[in-house]
């Protein structure tokens, strides 16, 4: 998007376009590809910067409480997040372990730490230090955060796992589900707003 706001240029085939009002439910389609260029936001700074905080929170949450517990007849184990990161890394597919930390707890974690700075700032309708470079680096970030896939892959677990051994979701897997929707709302579209209020 142009520093200008007056521009907006298509991020799939680099189209210029003038920037229009949009009303409450109208969108605005790139005329050469159809991709998505603008429309107008669902949620304000205040409600983004609740929702980042509450995301935090539960991202915390998942890396310290279980998400899965399994039962045996002589024993009974549960996984957290972070314990299914580092049961990667032993054995020979430790490169699976350092992907899946990226993915499923530095990524989301920047992300967090990146929007609750910069929406921190703009309540109080200041940009914070280093602006452009951390709204750039959320877009990088934006592909790489892989939550909903491991809460696919843990969902699939619990179905392919029941009937062999007894298993059965913990608290972690829930708040995981709410944290992975949270994610997709919160770093998505909306925060682009932000840079209209770059001179």
């Amino acid at each position: 998007m142009n520093e200008s706001a007056q521009l907006i240029i298509c991020e799939y085939c680099d189209s210029v376009y003038e920037r229009q009002a949009l009303g409450a439910h109208e969108r605005a389609h790139c005329q050469r590809c159809g991709a998505l260029l603008d429309r107008r936001p669902w949620l304000g700074v205040e409600e983004l910067l609740a929702l980042s905080t509450a995301a935090g929170m539960l991202l915390v949450f998942i890396c310290f409480y279980p998400i899965l517990h399994i039962y045996t007849r002589e024993q009974r184990g549960s996984a957290t997040l972070i314990e299914a990161v580092l049961a990667l890394f032993d054995g020979p597919i430790s490169l699976m372990g350092m992907a899946s930390a990226f993915a499923l707890i530095l990524v989301p974690a920047t992300q967090v730490g990146l929007l609750v700075w910069l929406l921190a700032f703009a309540r109080k309708q200041r940009h914070a230090p280093g602006f452009r470079p951390c709204m750039r680096l959320l877009e990088i970030l934006r592909p790489w955060s892989m939550l909903e896939v491991f809460l696919l892959g843990a969902l699939v677990s619990v179905v392919k796992l029941t009937g062999r051994i007894d298993t059965a979701p913990a608290a972690g897997l829930f708040a995981l589900g709410v944290l992975s929707l949270l994610m997709v709302g919160v770093a998505g579209r909306d925060v682009r707003m932000l840079w209209d209020q770059v001179s």
